[in-house]
């Protein structure tokens, strides 16, 4: 069995979750969930980061230790995946064991390939990022008379310490010929393109340990240096897939799916790492752009900072996960809003699937008691039908292959709105009323069937819902993760004589 690895980033501890982590571990779970109706061995991994100055600094802020903040954050994602069906096969901490003993193994292969030196570190640190910039790289980002972080704005710190070293401009050459050579490997390609330009304008060795604070991995055999971070975090990638044991069946990850603010890290310096250390490179890395709320960006201090359980309270979690991989092309930058959430679920989730759904079932028990008929001989137009569903099938695999979750649900969209026009074309209604018995139950069998198979499509981004129409049609218990395409995804599956359940609305209207 093929094997399909997909992560996300590791959250920080220092904060709660918000809708940026959940958009992230959404997009993730989707792909992991396509991936195992296709029969693949997927393994599908989230977690926390849980190291780091500001997480020292975030926990002496609240008057607890970072380990003390670090368990009532975790607990809250724990808490929060499964309310938003979130199937991840792990979830790692940095603090974990298994963690220290990779990174110490991953830090001795960079120190035995020569890629690590000792040196002096003076320079500025923005301890927010997490990120080091030179005072070139402040001047250039014009933000040296406010001693500003380019990426996030806030204040830096000049340092001036002892530190470990890794030879990143080594691998520069080596990086740039296996972007230019692998196409796929950074998306989108605005982002593909953003990391060729940074790395052909020359790769700076990168300071990867700290002494100024203590929570953290210590250096193999200098225990008064603490591993830089970064390092700490990307490792986290090889821990759960087993390293360091040779034995690594899920390893190179298929994508590392990442917010856009954190691409250097990925498909820069994490591959360099990886380079250096002899081990393989992840398939793909694939950068998402930002929300704002209200057309603003997300912050504490305009309390506009949406909160998982505030979109709980007001809409299902199905809802939540078809809308932000609805409404923006992933990769791009989104705004979202409670008036275009509800908008977007009334056109096209209750005017269009809850109709369609509902109308075929309640006209399968007006006119046959909730029994399915022989398919007699096909017209044009059902021919047509079929064609469009199998269509979707391909179309979805595909934009699926590339991250286009907003494609992909345009080809399942796209189905339920010919399925609807099929309706007013071909009026069970008027079939019924005239006594044409054998056409009445030939497009009766292609609406259900037509339901089905849209409902297995749309599985992965809404399983729940996806289950609540799967049971009607099915008429007995289903559960989304038993789905196998190979079982499941052929048209003409439903047998004659099956009986469907009475209809149930799915998608109410929300006035």
């Amino acid at each position: 069995m093929k094997s399909f690895y997909v992560t996300t980033p590791i959250y920080y501890v220092n904060d709660e979750p918000h809708l940026g982590h959940i958009y992230t571990t959404i997009a993730a779970d989707v792909l992991a969930r396509h991936q195992r109706m296709s029969g693949r061995d997927v393994f599908f991994l989230t977690g926390v980061d849980e190291h780091g100055q500001k997480v020292e600094q975030a926990a002496e802020s609240r008057g607890v230790s970072p380990i003390e903040l670090a368990n009532m954050v975790v607990k809250r994602y724990r808490d929060l995946w499964p309310r938003f069906s979130i199937s991840n096969d792990d979830f790692i901490r940095t603090t974990e064991d298994r963690h220290k003993k990779a990174v110490a193994e991953m830090w001795r292969r960079l120190d035995a390939a020569g890629a690590i030196y000792k040196g002096f570190y003076e320079d500025w640190y923005c301890v927010p990022c997490e990120t080091y910039w030179t005072g070139t790289q402040l001047k250039d980002a014009e933000a040296w008379e406010s001693k500003a972080c380019p990426d996030c704005g806030r204040a830096v710190d000049q340092v001036k310490e002892e530190s470990y070293f890794f030879r990143l401009g080594d691998y520069q050459e080596q990086l740039l010929a296996h972007i230019r050579e692998h196409p796929d490997f950074i998306g989108p390609d605005s982002r593909r393109n953003e990391v060729l330009r940074f790395v052909e304008g020359g790769l700076r060795d990168l300071s990867i340990s700290r002494t100024t604070f203590s929570w953290g991995i210590s250096v193999p055999d200098d225990p008064k240096h603490v591993v830089y971070v970064w390092i700490d975090a990307l490792t986290n990638y090889l821990t759960a897939a087993g390293f360091p044991d040779e034995n690594m069946p899920h390893w190179p990850a298929d994508i590392h799916l990442i917010g856009k603010d954190i691409l250097r890290f990925h498909a820069v310096y994490w591959p360099c790492m990886l380079m250096a250390a002899g081990l393989p490179l992840p398939k793909r890395v694939f950068a998402h752009g930002w929300w704002t709320v209200e057309g603003k960006k997300m912050s504490k201090s305009k309390g506009n900072a949406l909160k998982p359980d505030e979109l709980l309270e007001q809409y299902d979690a199905d809802v939540i996960r078809y809308f932000l991989l609805r409404e923006v092309p992933f990769g791009h930058d989104g705004d979202f809003s409670f008036a275009a959430m509800k908008q977007r679920y009334n056109s096209e989730l209750a005017n269009d699937f809850g109709n369609l759904l509902n109308r075929s079932l309640s006209m399968l028990y007006k006119y046959r008691q909730g029994v399915l008929g022989i398919s007699g001989n096909e017209e044009a137009c059902d021919r047509a039908l079929v064609a469009d569903v199998e269509a979707m099938q391909r179309g979805v695999e595909e934009a699926l292959e590339h991250q286009a979750f907003h494609d992909a649900l345009e080809h399942i969209n796209a189905v339920v709105r010919h399925g609807n026009r099929y309706v007013e074309e071909n009026a069970p209604w008027s079939l019924a009323k005239t006594g044409d018995n054998e056409r009445l139950d030939t497009v009766l069998y292609h609406l259900v069937e037509t339901l089905r198979l849209v409902a297995i499509q749309i599985s992965p981004f809404m399983p729940r819902k996806s289950e609540a129409m799967l049971e009607q049609i099915l008429n007995e218990p289903f559960k989304t993760e038993n789905i196998s395409m190979r079982k499941h995804s052929g048209w003409g599956l439903l047998a004659v004589g099956h009986v469907c359940a009475k209809p149930s609305p799915v998608f109410p209207r929300m006035d």
